[in-house]
């Protein structure tokens, strides 16, 4: 599945959660990820998230897709990040 990511995070936290979420999706700005991910494996990210975060004051957003195909993305200004399918 395609999913976007985005948290918002008391200071002390965002690092971590920023490590987190890089090793699951692409970084594209600040707090915000994107990309393909399996069931198991966003199941596995949550885990991780919910350790990290204080749901209280924290929060933590995912929009799911079946494919990033069924998306239409339009960038304004510089993209943060610049995907590059290229292996």
């Amino acid at each position: 599945m395609y999913v976007i990511l985005v948290y918002d995070m008391d200071k002390r936290r965002v690092g971590k959660m920023l490590k987190l979420c890089r090793q699951y999706l692409n970084w594209i700005q600040n707090s915000v990820f994107e990309g393909e991910i399996t069931e198991v494996k966003l199941k596995e990210l949550l885990a991780y998230a919910k350790l990290i975060m204080d749901e209280k004051t924290d929060s933590l957003i995912i929009f799911k897709s079946r494919q990033e195909g069924w998306l239409e993305k339009e960038v304004i200004g510089k993209e943060k990040n610049e995907l590059d399918n290229l292996i």
